[in-house]
């Protein structure tokens, strides 16, 4: 378990980007190490070294899910990222999905295992999963999915046909595939896991639906991450849950009180210093300087990126609840601005 180093990095003022991005760009073939297990753990361990941290923070591909539940479909890779589910799928290819999880991964998927494997196997780094969530991956899977959750919301006749049933359809196999990949990943070495969960918000569960219909979000967002938190504690290893979206402190509480994890990621849009209220005191937060607007020198310049540090740094030392500053997610390469985004996250590491 990883929670005392987590608490001990938080007391020591411990900063880290996850930046594992911005290293593998400066490879000549970004995408065939995406491809190479052992290359691509030499990445992660680059950025590890370079921003001094004993965290094997892993490279953040949310894609990789999708791709293999696609992959048992055989919808070809060059199209998943578009696809979408234009009605339910058929019970026999939702079962295939839900049970065959000793099929093969698609070769992004092993590197990404044997990535994990190569940090775990040679370096001292805490090796770290990384998957997207459940939730997350069924809008993904989906054209619209805000719409069959705010009919079952509303308890509309029918709420089960086509579009609900489409979406119940798509939860499953997200959770399945959700579970195949968190068992490879610990099963490759990864002490922790992050849980990628950035449609957790209001944009798709509105406080109106939340507090007028519980039983969505039980059903579609507390009810898989549960199985997904057992799956990583069976395997002897920490929750880390970052979601990106917009967050209501409602939200955010029951999130954090329901799952527990060792360590919350949170994008910008909150003021971190006021989430201490909501979560459990040994819960570390982390993150979350505005990272995503590296790239743009009028809107984040380095002074800003100064100013900001400083004052989080402040504001979250002031509240006494353990933290480690970072980035609101992963700090993307941008092909124009890389010398300045990269300039710019050492500014945050040393302000």
């Amino acid at each position: 378990m990883i929670l005392p180093l987590l608490l001990e990095l938080a007391a020591a003022g411990h900063r880290v980007p996850i930046g594992a991005d911005l290293v593998l760009h400066e490879e000549p073939d970004p995408e065939q190490v995406r491809l190479d297990p052992g290359r691509l753990g030499r990445v992660i361990e680059k950025a590890a070294r370079r921003y001094r941290t004993p965290l094997g923070l892993p490279l953040m591909d949310l894609r990789l899910e999708k791709l293999d539940l696609l992959s048992a479909l055989g919808i070809p890779p060059e199209v998943t990222d578009g696809f979408h589910f234009r009605e339910a799928p058929a019970e026999e290819a939702v079962a295939r999905i839900a049970q065959e999880e000793d099929r093969p991964f698609p070769p992004a998927c092993l590197a990404q295992q044997g990535a994990i494997g190569y940090i775990s196997a040679h370096t001292d780094l805490v090796p770290i999963g990384m998957a997207i969530g459940p939730f997350s991956l069924m809008t993904k899977l989906l054209a619209d999915p805000i719409t069959p959750l705010a009919l079952m919301a509303s308890g509309a006749a029918g709420q089960e046909d086509g579009g609900g049933r489409l979406a119940a359809s798509a939860l499953r196999m997200a959770l399945a595939t959700v579970l195949r990949s968190v068992r490879a990943q610990t099963g490759a070495g990864a002490r922790a896991v992050i849980l990628c969960e950035p449609a957790v918000s209001v944009t798709y569960l509105s406080p109106r639906m939340m507090a007028g219909a519980p039983q969505v979000f039980e059903r579609f967002v507390l009810e898989p991450l549960r199985q997904v938190r057992r799956r990583i504690e069976e395997a002897g290893a920490d929750l880390i849950l970052h979601d990106c979206g917009q967050l209501s402190m409602d939200l955010i509480r029951t999130l954090a009180t329901e799952l527990r994890p060792v360590m919350l990621s949170l994008g910008s849009s909150r003021r971190l210093w006021e989430v201490p209220a909501a979560v459990p005191d040994e819960t570390v937060l982390y993150g979350n300087l505005p990272t995503r607007q590296f790239y743009s020198g009028a809107a984040m310049p380095e002074e800003e990126v100064r100013r900001l540090t400083r004052e989080l740094v402040d504001r979250m030392r002031a509240t006494g609840h353990p933290f480690i500053l970072g980035s609101e997610c992963d700090v993307l390469h941008v092909p124009d601005a890389a010398k300045a985004i990269r300039g710019k996250v050492e500014v945050m590491l040393e302000a």
